[in-house]
This record gives structure tokens, C-alpha cells and sequence, in this order.
């Protein structure tokens, strides 16, 4: 009996083949659009040695870091991952605490620090930190999670904290991708929506208060202090400059609205087929970011509106059978982080593209493995082959084993929706 017990649990499946090839795909496609979009730049500025792969090596050398950590961590028993969270979410914390130190200003915002002669972003890894935390809490409250004093606000008090260190450095847009994921795995976890509703009135509050302080502030600095009102001003005008540009583009398409005019004008340039590949002109130093922030709107101009449609299919498809993947998974730990891997990547890709399209205000986040960053693409890998690791204990010997376990768990099913959809799931395979 032991040796029929050893025996199953060393059995692991294949990962799931399409989600392991639309991942690739992504890469691929991203560096393509990343060469298409920064060569022209690269080539004519001596900052980047007047080489028109400046940029796509890059982005090159972190796809092939981060295939080593995909592969790596798909290898990873996923039930590890339960032991290993407490070790890697103590290291980010400490290096969310490091970059408010000693860590590089860029873009208003101090996110970046050296680690081994590269510049990573800790805020990147906190996203796979966060979830791995909260799906290893909630799986070990079980049932108490619902009760609020013990289970529910020490899980606030975690994700506020993280997320305050975030905001600290100021980095807006990564702090609410953050919030969203984590309010995603809090719901999928079985949290009471009482207390869902109460949490989201608490974050309306405290920021439209934290917005009031910083204003009032601002009104009441002291002339003398010319320095300190200069940077007040500049904050504010930079955000209610993208505030108004979404409103109304056209209001001063030279100044406030300028970006989001010009990524308009590529998107609608692109007509039905687009311009081609690498025949885009909004990106020659008219629209900013072009390989960053506004990559989306350069695929809109360079392959239209059929081009840009499958593409957008191709990334709901890889979201969709992400999530089937997760609620597949016989053990709640694993259906919790594979739903927190496969929200962050819909909740950043909707705020990207919704930025650029003026569906929502621009807050400067990456798109999902298509977008120039280093360390974005690494924990998106990273964050895949996690997921791919899950993928492999979906095999039936394992699924029967796993059917046999603890009322705890079959009690936590019922009161979970993400739980609940696993069991739907499985029952129509």
C-alpha cells in the first residue's frame, strides 16, 4: 500500500501544451513589435550606439532569463510553492524598503534598483509575491477567512502594506494592478462580500481624503519655499493633465494630451490592415513610448484593424485557458495562484490598452509580455511556468488521489466561487 501511495505521488503530468505555446507566442510576438517599434529611434540616437537593436537584444537577453526561470519554475512541485512564498515574500519587502533608500529616479517615480549589474523593479516581483502570500493564507485559514477580526483584516493589513510601499515610491498605476489582483484572489478565496464592499468603501474614502491633504497641501505651501511649490505643482498639473486628456484629447493636443492624441491618430492610421510591420510613422518620435507605454498603438497602426482583432483574440484565448487550467487544479492553493496569475495579466493588459484607447485615464503600466522591460517579462515567465507547474498536477491518477482529501477542503469548496467553478469544471472535462 505505502509503495502504491509513493508511487502515484512521484507521477507528474505534461504541462498544459497550449497554454505553454501562447505564452511563447506572446514573447515572440512582443520582441517582433519591440524591434519594430524602437529601431528607428535607436538608429538615429547616439545614447543607443546608433544601433537599431538596442532595444530588441534587451529584451532579447530577459526572454531567455526569463524561458530559463519559466522552465525552471514549471519543474517546481506547485504544492512547494506553499513553503517557498515566506522566504520570497520577505525578500521583496526588503527590496520595496531598499528602492525608497537607494533606488534610481526615473519618470517621477523612484521604482528601479542595481541587483547583480541589472536594474530590476521590485514592484514587478511584489505582484508574485502578494499572490503566492495570499493563496498559501487563505488556503490555510480555510473557513476562518471569512470570520473578519482574524481571518479578513489580517490579510488587509498585508496587502496595505505592500501596496503603501508601492504608492511610496510613488508608482500609481503598478499599486492598483496590485490592489485589483489581490481583491480578485480575496473574492475567488471565499471572503465575504460584506466585508468586499466594505474594504472598497474604506480605499474610495482614504484616497479621495488622501487627494484632499495633497491639495490642500499644495494651496498652502509657503511662497518662500519656491522649490517645494515647483514640485507640488508639477505633480498635480501631471495628473490632472492625464485626467483632462482623457476627457477630452483634443483639448490641448499640444501639451497635456499630446501622447494620447498621437496614439489616437496611429490607432485610426491603421485603417483596416494596417500600414505593415516596421511601416508605422507615428512612432518616429512623435509618439512616445512607442516600444513601452503606447506599444498597443503601434500594433494598431502597423496591422490595422484585423490584425489588432486577432491579436486581442489570441490574448483572450491565453487568459481564458489560463484560468481553465486553475480551476482545474485539484488543490485549492493551486486554483487560487494560477486565478492571481491570470487576473494580474488581464487586469495590466486592460489598463494598458484602455489607456491608450481612451477607454480609461493613461497610467503608464506595461503590456503584458509584449511591451520593452526586463524585469516585467521575467516575472511574467516566471509567473507562467508557476502556472505551468499547476498545469501538470491535472492528471487523472493525481485528480483521484486529491478527491480523497480532507472535509476541510471539500468545506472550503463550497464557500469559495473560484472553488465552486473548479468543481463545475471538472465535472463537464
Amino acid at each position: 500500500m505505502k509503495q502504491q501511495t509513493a508511487q502515484t505521488k512521484t507521477k507528474r503530468g505534461t504541462p498544459d501544451f497550449q497554454l505553454l505555446i501562447l505564452t511563447l507566442l506572446l514573447v515572440g510576438f512582443g520582441l517582433v513589435m519591440v524591434f519594430s517599434s524602437s529601431s528607428s529611434i535607436a538608429i538615429a540616437n547616439k545614447n543607443f550606439n546608433n544601433d537599431a537593436l538596442f532595444f530588441t537584444k534587451k529584451q532579447l537577453m530577459w526572454a531567455v532569463i526569463g524561458l530559463v526561470g519559466m522552465f525552471f519554475a514549471m519543474n517546481i512541485r506547485f504544492n512547494k510553492y506553499k513553503k517557498l512564498y515566506a522566504p520570497f515574500f520577505l525578500f521583496t519587502t526588503v527590496m520595496l524598503l531598499v528602492v525608497l533608500v537607494s533606488g534610481a529616479m526615473l519618470n517621477g517615480a523612484r521604482s528601479w534598483i542595481r541587483i547583480f549589474g541589472f536594474s530590476v523593479q521590485p514592484a514587478e516581483f511584489a505582484k508574485i509575491a502578494i499572490i503566492l502570500y495570499l493563496a498559501a493564507l487563505i488556503t490555510k485559514k480555510g473557513e476562518r477567512f471569512r470570520d473578519l477580526k482574524t481571518g479578513y483584516i489580517p490579510v488587509l493589513v498585508i496587502v496595505g502594506f505592500i501596496a503603501g510601499l508601492i504608492m511610496l515610491q510613488p508608482d500609481f498605476g503598478t499599486c492598483f494592478i496590485l490592489v485589483a489582483t489581490c481583491g480578485l484572489v480575496i473574492y475567488a478565496g471565499g471572503a465575504s462580500m460584506k466585508h468586499i464592499m466594505g474594504s472598497i468603501l474604506l480605499v474610495v474614502l482614504g484616497g479621495a481624503l488622501a487627494l484632499g491633504a495633497n491639495a490642500l497641501f499644495s494651496s498652502m505651501s509657503s511662497p518662500d519655499d519656491s522649490s517645494t511649490v515647483s514640485v507640488n505643482e508639477v505633480k498635480q498639473n501631471y495628473k490632472m493633465g492625464r485626467i483632462q486628456a482623457f476627457l477630452d484629447p483634443l483639448s490641448d493636443p499640444t501639451d497635456g494630451s499630446l501622447n494620447l492624441y498621437r496614439s489616437l491618430v496611429a490607432i485610426g492610421d491603421g485603417g483596416i490592415t494596417g500600414s505593415g510591420i516596421g511601416q508605422g510613422t507615428m512612432k518616429l518620435h512623435y509618439l512616445p513610448n512607442a516600444y513601452n507605454d503606447f506599444i498597443f498603438s503601434v500594433i494598431g497602426e502597423e496591422l490595422g484593424f484585423v490584425g489588432t482583432a486577432l491579436f486581442l483574440l489570441v490574448y483572450l484565448y491565453f487568459i481564458w485557458r489560463g484560468i481553465i487550467v486553475s480551476l482545474r487544479c485539484p488543490d485549492p492553493f493551486g486554483t487560487l495562484v494560477g486565478i492571481g496569475i491570470m487576473g494580474l495579466i488581464a487586469i495590466q493588459a486592460f489598463i494598458n490598452i484602455g489607456g491608450v484607447t481612451q477607454t480609461i485615464p493613461v497610467t503608464g503600466v506595461t503590456l503584458p509580455f509584449i511591451s520593452y522591460g526586463g524585469t516585467s517579462l521575467f516575472v511574467m515567465m516566471v509567473a507562467m511556468g508557476i502556472l505551468l507547474s499547476i498545469s501538470r498536477t491535472n492528471h487523472l491518477d493525481v485528480i483521484k488521489e486529491e478527491k480523497t482529501k480532507s472535509v476541510t477542503v471539500q468545506t472550503q469548496t463550497r464557500t469559495s466561487p473560484a472553488l465552486r467553478s473548479r468543481e463545475s469544471i471538472r465535472r463537464i472535462r
